[in-house]
């Protein structure tokens, strides 16, 4: 019995996923077992990269967020499909980079990083860390200036956008505590003393207005906003 692309219900009555028998994982590998259907996370990795490559000539690329499942293996299978990455720890950015991940595929997001994750992200090298408030921003040009590095940052920018979800799962206004308020002028200011640092690369704005959010118009609003 067919259920959906990767779920399936054998001539036995089990439940398969992929293909595979549930009921003899579960015997192999003892309960509770997590099993994901690699064929279908790559089909659904490359119909993001398609749709980069359709409609924005390949300038972008799609992130996978490894905070939905992080380790070795996921890393490398979405590095592998030609998507980057966003970590919101050390924890996440050290398996990256045990992966073999190169680091400038590697996004660091976060409203509370501590020094030593800073640090791991700076001397590294990853790609962009995104930058959440100024007492982040000054953190990081101390630290990249102890290691004399430069740091490449990204602001992330509250752009007002109340999205239709969950409370909890909002993160685009303004009183959310990700990111610095375009209204007030407080992401310009943030722009000016990045711009002033000398340890510091900006490489542009962010957003993000929340998860489980399944209308077009508030990506449109966010859009126009920034």
């Amino acid at each position: 019995m067919f259920v959906s692309d990767s779920l399936s219900v054998n001539e036995l009555g089990h439940l398969t996923i992929g293909g595979a028998d549930t009921v003899a994982l579960a015997k192999e590998f003892g309960t509770p077992c997590f099993v994901f259907d690699e064929k279908k996370i790559r089909e659904n990795c490359r119909a993001y990269v398609d749709s980069f490559k359709k409609y924005y000539n390949g300038n972008g690329r799609p992130i996978y967020a490894t905070k939905a499942f992080n380790c070795v293996a996921a890393c490398r299978l979405a590095v592998s499909e030609g998507l980057g990455l966003d970590c919101v720890s050390g924890g996440e950015i050290y398996t990256a980079l045990k992966a073999g991940v190169p680091a400038d595929r590697i996004y660091f997001h976060g409203n509370n990083k501590t020094l030593p994750e800073l640090e791991l992200a700076i001397n590294n090298g990853v790609g962009r860390i995104m930058v959440d408030n100024f007492y982040e921003l000054d953190n990081i040009q101390k630290i990249a200036a102890s290691l004399g590095k430069k740091a490449d940052i990204i602001i992330r920018a509250k752009p007002g956008i109340d999205a239709s979800t969950h409370e909890y799962i909002r993160t685009g206004q303004i009183d959310s505590k990700f990111g610095l308020d375009l209204k007030s002028g407080e992401a310009l200011e943030a722009v000016k003393k990045a711009l002033a640092m000398e340890n510091v690369v900006l490489h542009g704005v962010h957003c993000h207005i929340g998860s489980q959010i399944f209308e077009i118009e508030p990506f449109a609003d966010a859009a126009r906003v920034m």
